[in-house]
């Protein structure tokens, strides 16, 4: 009987449970046995294992966060660590393991890989950072931050002020360039291009001489301070400026559908994957269909943002 093992590891996606949900139905489906790997890798190593139905996974795909829970754990960077994961799992005769979760993930998934394991993987990560393919639970964050944008330009046209809104991103743009673009800001910064306060400023200036008394910037955190950013735009334009750090509420809510489809989709494939004996891989989604990559691959690529949309995103904000 092949048994098959899934967990989520890393920072939380909405659209994480529903990838769950794929991977356990499909396995059943197929007469596999799924087991539940609960508080990620620090789980394997604790032994956090139980068997799953499909009762384990009803009413779950619109849920956000993760019903295994998740956990970044630095025992299982150790060979110590990972022998003790591969044990619990020998001892069980589990042979694959389906991770979801994002880079750091799919590292400790190699790591681990080598030890003979087979491991597959389902990228979910909000910032959309893994090379080749595009990530569970970007889709929402930047829908829960295009709403908040929405939200916070009526009351910054209402006061003519300019606001700075601090989306998540700390060494990927993706959210910040794709929630500025679908929400008209004035300004975006991201890690992959150095901050030009000059032309933040000159934009707002310009603005005003037409009679505009409000923008938006919107800025990926950690590129730059945002209480500084506010002092130096508030000194040279003479406007009201707030700020809005949008923090974890990106990580929650109910994960949009667009979300939901490609993570039944990618459960689906991970189990085709195992039944088909490919091992070691990575299910990518890209140009709307589901390419399995390796997961080395994976591990050593570098994603590269499409500075086009910022482009895009600089003339249309004139």
């Amino acid at each position: 009987m092949t048994r098959v093992a899934v967990l989520t590891s890393g920072g939380d996606a909405p659209g994480m449970n529903a990838a769950i949900r794929a991977v356990v139905r499909s396995a059943i489906y197929h007469r596999i046995e799924v087991y539940g790997v609960y508080q990620g890798f620090e789980g394997l190593i604790a032994g956090h294992i139980n068997s799953m139905t499909l009762g384990s996974v009803a009413d779950i795909i619109h849920r956000g966060g993760t019903i295994l829970r998740t956990s970044r754990s630095s025992a299982f960077t150790t060979d110590e660590g990972r022998r003790q994961a591969l044990d619990n799992l020998t001892q069980m005769g589990i042979e694959h393991l389906v991770v979801i979760g994002g880079n750091g993930s799919f590292r400790g998934g190699y790591d681990f890989s080598r030890l003979g394991i087979n491991v597959v993987g389902i990228p979910a990560t909000i910032d959309n950072d893994i090379v080749y393919t595009r990530a569970i639970g970007f889709d929402t964050a930047v829908n829960t931050a295009l709403e908040a944008i929405n939200r916070i330009r009526d009351t910054a046209t209402s006061h003519g002020r300019v606001f700075i809104i601090e989306v998540m991103g700390r060494h990927c743009g993706e959210i910040a360039l794709h929630a500025g673009v679908a929400g008209g800001a004035e300004s975006i910064l991201i890690p992959e291009i150095a901050p030009d306060l000059e032309q933040v400023v000159e934009k707002i200036n310009r603005g005003t001489e037409r009679g505009k008394l409000h923008s938006i910037i919107v800025v990926a955190e950690g590129v730059y301070p945002a209480m500084e950013l506010q002092q130096q735009i508030e000194k040279r334009t003479g406007h009201d400026t707030r700020i809005s750090i949008l923090g974890h509420t990106q990580r929650g809510g109910t994960p949009t559908a667009v979300d939901r489809i490609m993570a039944s989709c990618m459960g689906k494939a991970a189990i085709d994957c195992i039944k088909g004996e490919q091992r070691n891989v990575v299910i990518a989604f890209r140009e709307d269909k589901i390419h399995p990559i390796p997961l080395a691959e994976t591990v050593k690529g570098t994603k590269t943002l499409d500075l086009d949309l910022f482009e895009i995103a600089r003339m249309l904000s004139i």
